[in-house]
């Protein structure tokens, strides 16, 4: 198997089109043409991640976290120096799996047994599509579309050559040194006319353009080119509510069964019944605003600031901390399990070496 087939099993996973804008996700090391059989999961690609998967012949490296974050200037020795010298691939999915249906946040939201659940903060859609409107007479409709779906226009799902059109009169006059294709320069013309309307992505509008100039017969095409949020109601965290109320104590406990966890931080009461809480994987102190705004009782999270646990204690919610990857780490095994289901033929390996750099003493 090649390295872009296992990239498109992932992107079904966890699209990185729902990724952080901040984020650095997708592919990070390697060649598509690059052979697959063997994929070693984990949240961070260190050193004794790298000599493990060295140990067990892997060569992709699928990291939570990406491990190239900004733009490098140098590439000397060192992990990344190392993985590119051995041809080893490196993804990462990180915030897109987060977002992305069954992935990190949908883990702690089963985790605490929701039952009814939704983002906890809804992102901005990213603009990856626009719609492009042209104007051309009803003769050259055919033409001009056929050349906009050859660049790349007109695809929605499964569907392709996907257009709307609706008739019209269009009008203009042309003025000294026009040259127009029909009726006479300095006079008035109406023109019995089609809008034809069609969606592309971002990165195809300038061929698109090249190919409506193309099969226009007009001098100067009229065509306006609108920007498309994407409608998904993605987000990060979730928050939701149970059938009925739970004791915080089971909470907890089903916290540290889940997540096999000794040791949890905890701020806030441990006791009494929660009927709405919310979760967020990583370092998602930042969403406690989200969660106290929406009136969750119970916020189970990787890390936190000492003031924000403080103020949401003082609020009456409980906040539990599992330490950072810890709140992550299980999704590894979801993430397996659907790798092996879609590429049966390849070996998929969940770090043994990889571990949060804190321990609960």
């Amino acid at each position: 198997m090649q390295l872009r087939e296992l990239i498109n099993v992932m992107d079904e996973l966890a699209p990185t089109r729902y990724a952080e804008a901040w984020d650095n996700v997708g592919l990070l090391v390697g060649q598509l043409e690059q052979e697959v059989h063997k994929i070693l999961l984990t949240i961070d690609y260190t050193s004794a991640v790298a000599e493990e998967g060295k140990r067990e012949g892997c060569d992709v490296v699928i990291a939570y976290h990406p491990p190239i974050f900004e733009g490098l200037k140098r590439m000397t020795a060192g992990l990344i120096y190392d993985a590119i010298r051995r041809g080893v691939a490196i993804y990462s999915p990180h915030t897109a799996l987060d977002v992305a249906e069954g992935g990190t946040n949908d883990l702690l939201a089963d985790v605490l047994g929701l039952d009814r659940r939704e983002p906890l903060r809804v992102s901005q859609g990213k603009v990856t599509q626009c719609k492009m409107v042209v104007f051309v007479p009803v003769e050259a409709a055919d033409r001009v579309a056929e050349g906009l779906f050859e660049a790349g226009a007109g695809r929605i799902g499964n569907y392709s050559h996907c257009s709307y059109r609706s008739e019209g009169v269009g009008t203009f006059y042309g003025e000294e040194g026009a040259r127009p294709t029909v009726g006479q320069a300095r006079k008035l013309k109406r023109v019995d006319e089609v809008r034809l309307e069609t969606v592309l992505p971002l990165e195809r509008v300038g061929a698109a353009v090249r190919a409506l100039r193309a099969a226009h017969p007009y001098e100067e095409p009229a065509f306006d080119l609108v920007q498309l949020v994407a409608s998904e109601t993605k987000g990060q965290g979730r928050i939701g509510t149970f059938t009925l109320p739970v004791e915080r104590g089971e909470l907890i406990k089903r916290v540290k069964r889940e997540l096999e966890l000794a040791r949890l931080l905890v701020a806030g009461p441990t006791g009494g019944v929660v009927s709405k809480a919310a979760v967020g994987a990583g370092a998602c102190g930042d969403l406690i605003n989200d969660a106290l705004g929406q009136a969750a009782e119970f916020y189970l999270t990787g890390e936190v600031r000492h003031h924000d646990a403080l103020r949401a204690a003082e609020r009456g919610m409980t906040v539990v901390c599992t330490l950072h990857s810890n709140s992550e780490r299980a999704v590894l095994k979801r993430v397996a399990t659907r790798l092996g289901e879609k590429l049966p033929g390849v070996c998929v390996r969940i770090s043994e070496a990889d571990r949060d750099p804190f321990v609960l003493g």
